[in-house]
């Protein structure tokens, strides 16, 4: 199959092309590695070269063609000219499917250019885009649900947000779940007291924290009350903490708070390793419901303890493990389970997908859209 990737360059606070990064970078190459041809056409919201790059790994000779273009000062009209590039190049590559990704904008444009050039539109939700500000704040929220609604196909990160898809958004055409994945040679087990070391981390400390988003509305502040009430029973916990952060996050001082800003994707495994307990946190909102934390996995795959906010993804997946879940937003039961886990170590026996095998899933999906269109 010809498949044409259409997103935005800039997601999750990290570069597509420039960092090689996550979901939206990993599917479109595994369904080249599959055999496809794949050509990606990206938006870039800051200044970055307008080329074409191929995206290739080291063991394979196939990868993905991306053609790079910036939106300018102003992004309606950069949105436009992006718009006109789509149609060219749908004339040109002529693709079987077009794969929409990143945010609701693009699902949008997907679906009504697919139907105005008879293309099949496949619609990825790596999130629930309707609790986005870009989709709620700017007036695309109507837009975004006819997307939903009436893309040919849906692909959906989560169980709960499939469900919600199909009942709330009354979707009648086919649906189905394709969760994260992670990277095996990044993430892996290493030895704590090395990480540390690399990190300038105490190499004695019982040390718990996060590397992701430090947003308030992910209720972050669990994390840092919970660890305060910790620290104030042993003088011997510490907190570590990276990733990006809003002007809201009060993040707590001292001696034993260890913040190491945005790390680069290849540090974040050695800060993974080096925590006793590592803590994903959500609240019970409209993105915890539906969202599914990448950094589960990462998390698993170096074989790390973990306690994380009982919501969403998270209830499902770690339904059999009932001691590493806390009740969302709660510093007192937060606390109480990274206890547990500081006492009793417990490591999920999870299967962890890879991105080949979920886009081997997504694969079949994509032919089926294709021959349902074709009918």
């Amino acid at each position: 199959m010809r498949i044409l990737v259409l997103t935005k360059r800039q997601y999750t606070n990290k570069d597509l092309l420039s960092d090689r990064y996550g979901r939206v970078r990993e599917i479109p190459l595994a369904l080249a590695h599959l055999g496809h041809e794949v050509l990606g056409l990206c938006l870039s919201y800051r200044h970055r070269p307008e080329e074409e790059i191929l995206d290739v790994d080291a063991d394979h000779k196939t990868g993905t063609r991306w053609l790079s273009m910036n939106s300018g000062a102003f992004l309606f009209p950069g949105l436009i000219r992006y718009v006109h590039r789509v149609f060219r190049q749908i004339q040109e590559f002529k693709p079987d499917v077009i794969l929409a990704c990143s945010d609701g904008m693009y699902g949008i444009l997907g679906t009504w250019i697919g139907r105005h050039m008879n293309t099949p539109c496949v619609f990825d939700l790596y999130d629930n885009f309707e609790s986005f500000g870009s989709t709620r704040f700017t007036g695309l929220l109507p837009m975004y649900r006819w997307a939903v609604r009436n893309a040919d196909g849906v692909t959906c990160v989560s169980n709960p947000l499939c469900t919600k898809v199909n009942t709330e958004y009354h979707r009648m055409l086919p649906a189905i779940v394709i969760e994260n994945a992670v990277r095996s040679d990044i993430f892996f087990p290493r030895d704590m007291r090395e990480s540390r070391k690399q990190l300038g981390l105490p190499p004695d400390a019982i040390i718990i924290g996060t590397a992701g988003a430090l947003h308030k509305n992910r209720g972050i502040d669990a994390l840092f009350r919970g660890f305060e009430r910790l620290a104030s029973e042993n003088d011997r916990i510490h907190l570590a903490i990276a990733g990006n952060r809003d002007h809201r996050t009060r993040i707590p001082s001292g001696q034993r708070v260890h913040d190491l800003g945005l790390l680069p994707q290849a540090d974040v495994p050695l800060l993974i390793n080096s925590l006793d307990v590592a803590v994903i946190c959500n609240l019970d909102s409209e993105f915890g419901r539906y969202c599914f934390p990448q950094k589960a996995y990462e998390i698993l795959s170096c074989r790390r303890p973990l306690v994380a906010a009982d919501v969403g993804a998270m209830k499902e997946l770690l339904a059999k493990y009932p001691s590493n879940l806390f009740m969302p937003n709660d510093p007192v039961d937060l606390s109480r389970v990274v206890r547990i886990q500081l006492q009793s170590p417990t490591v999920p026996d999870i299967p962890i997908p890879t991105w080949d095998s979920l886009a081997e899933r997504l694969d079949i999906f994509l032919q089926s859209i294709c021959a349902g269109h074709a009918r």
